[in-house]
């Protein structure tokens, strides 16, 4: 029986497999580095979620500002490979990578794929473009096998971007996007790769998991395949999908010192690693703002005193009857000449009233995003 058991524990690791994950300095820091932060904040003051729009053949996705945290992973396309840094974004369902055919600026600043160098590569004459609330990318439609760690999807559809605008991306740290999110958020007859993953037989669990930490000797990682349990503390708490595009579910309530602060008859909230920060309504956040003396600076973005983070009380979100607190240290964080920000975000006036769960939330809890039954795992992330 011992010798059974070590079986099943190998094959289980032999169909796990794990992605690391880089935490990269945030684009607040490098535009403020460069002086452009002020200039940016003004002409983009919210940070929105993603919220698609109706329009034949175009895909709108209102961008988030990535002022703050990320963590990107690398991928590689094309035969041989080509490697690329991009985020694994559970907010979206396509992937997309700059091509040579791209002379914006955020392409010069970032890897390119070069399609004449891949021996597997299937061009299309269908152009794709993404229209976002502080940019937009555009390109063409192509199929090339992509390699997520030791899995190989084969003819995956992918996005080469010919333009691409706005600082977010020229200045951002990574070269593409990679979307997990459900298929009907994906380009038009196109397959999304964590489900080419499946479909193809390349995992022997229809799921996949983030593990986001701050711990440095931890790192972070995404694992697809199955669940490493040595990641987590205690049992996974499970969440139905409440709608299938985003992973959306719904919260009970939001409350802080035992007062229901936010979503007191329940609201929707999206599960988004591509989203660094805590989005929300804008009565319900400037009442927590509120809630923890936060003032707004020259810039228009709040800020706590940094000597207040260690008494202000956190932020509990129940979900399916479960408390998942968020303590302050976790929903502020200390910038240069010591400013504290809260991750605390308003959506813009014409978004939905639904939550998003960034990475604030995602690093405190380990997160299974399963498809084979439409529900969310959490459980205390290992510090």
């Amino acid at each position: 029986m011992r010798w059974i058991g070590f079986l099943s524990l190998l094959a289980l690791s032999e169909c796990l497999v794990t992605i690391p994950l880089t935490k990269v300095k945030s684009m607040r820091e490098s535009l403020w580095e460069k002086d452009l932060l002020r200039d940016y904040l003004q002409r983009h003051p919210y940070s929105h979620a993603y919220k698609f729009l109706s329009r034949e053949g175009v895909t709108f996705q209102p961008m988030r500002n990535y002022l703050d945290l990320y963590y990107v992973g690398t991928i590689s396309i094309g035969t041989p490979p080509q490697k690329f840094k991009v985020m694994f974004d559970t907010g979206s369902a396509d992937l997309w990578v700059p091509s040579i055919f791209c002379s914006s600026p955020a392409c010069v600043t970032h890897k390119n794929f070069n399609p004449q160098r891949s021996s597997t590569f299937q061009s299309t004459d269908q152009p794709i473009e993404m229209l976002y609330a502080s940019a937009s990318v555009s390109g063409l439609l192509g199929y090339d096998d992509v390699r997520v760690g030791d899995l190989v999807c084969k003819s995956q559809a992918f996005g080469l971007s010919k333009t691409e605008s706005s600082l977010s991306l020229e200045f951002g740290a990574f070269d593409g996007i990679l979307g997990l999110a459900y298929p009907s958020l994906a380009l038009k007859d196109t397959t999304p790769l964590f489900d080419s993953m499946w479909n193809q037989s390349l995992i022997s669990e229809n799921l996949f998991a983030f593990y986001l930490s701050s711990n440095k000797k931890k790192g972070s990682v995404v694992m697809f395949g199955g669940v490493d349990h040595s990641y987590y503390r205690g049992e996974l708490q499970w969440v139905p999908v409440s709608a299938q595009e985003y992973w959306q579910i719904t919260v009970d309530s939001i409350s802080m010192d035992g007062k229901v602060v936010a979503c007191p008859d329940s609201c929707q909230a999206i599960m988004d690693t591509g989203t660094s920060v805590v989005i929300g309504p804008a009565n319900p956040i400037l009442n927590i703002l509120r809630n923890i003396s936060a003032q707004a600076n020259s810039t228009g973005e709040y800020i706590v005193s940094c000597d207040a983070i260690q008494s202000l009380p956190d932020i509990v979100f129940t979900i399916n009857g479960v408390a998942y607190p968020v303590p302050a240290s976790a929903y502020t964080q200390r910038e240069k000449k010591g400013i504290c920000y809260p991750n605390l975000v308003t959506n813009s006036p014409d978004d939905s009233g639904r939550w998003i769960l960034g990475d604030v939330f995602l690093r405190l809890y380990f997160t299974v995003f399963n498809r084979a039954n439409n529900t969310i795992g959490l459980a205390p992330a290992m510090a």
